[in-house]
């Protein structure tokens, strides 16, 4: 049973720092590229980042390279979203997904599970 369980959401002011991560209690873990996506109120669910299996590479939205880093840890089953100069546009409600394939991608169809999110909200 794939369960990926999100954690680290809060409030923040804007120029703070928030750390997210996300557990795979499954199987998936293993040789699975994850994503980091957002869904902000009344707006469609965006990619945010994602890191590949095995080469690690990694790849930003445009709007967050630089800022934001995404890692994972293997023998955690771990995927980490590090979070830095927060903006209030960053508010959203952060979901974790798991793909079966080492390639990450930035498109979430390309995904096959995904957690239940984290809100993070950034006051200004």
């Amino acid at each position: 049973q794939v369960q990926l369980v999100e954690s680290g959401g809060g409030l923040v002011q804007a120029g703070g720092s928030l750390r997210l991560s996300c557990a795979d209690s499954g199987r998936t873990f293993s040789s699975s590229a994850m994503g980091w996506f957002r869904q902000a109120p009344g707006k469609e669910r965006e990619f945010v980042a994602a890191i590949s299996w095995g080469s690690g590479s990694t790849y930003y939205a445009d709007s967050v390279k630089g800022r934001f880093t995404i890692s994972r840890d293997n023998a955690k089953n771990a995927v980490y979203l590090q979070m830095n100069s927060l903006k209030p546009e960053d508010t959203a409600v952060y979901y974790c997904a798991a793909r079966r394939g080492a390639i990450a991608y930035v498109t979430l169809e390309k995904y096959d599970y995904w957690g239940q999110g984290t809100q993070v909200t950034v006051s200004s």
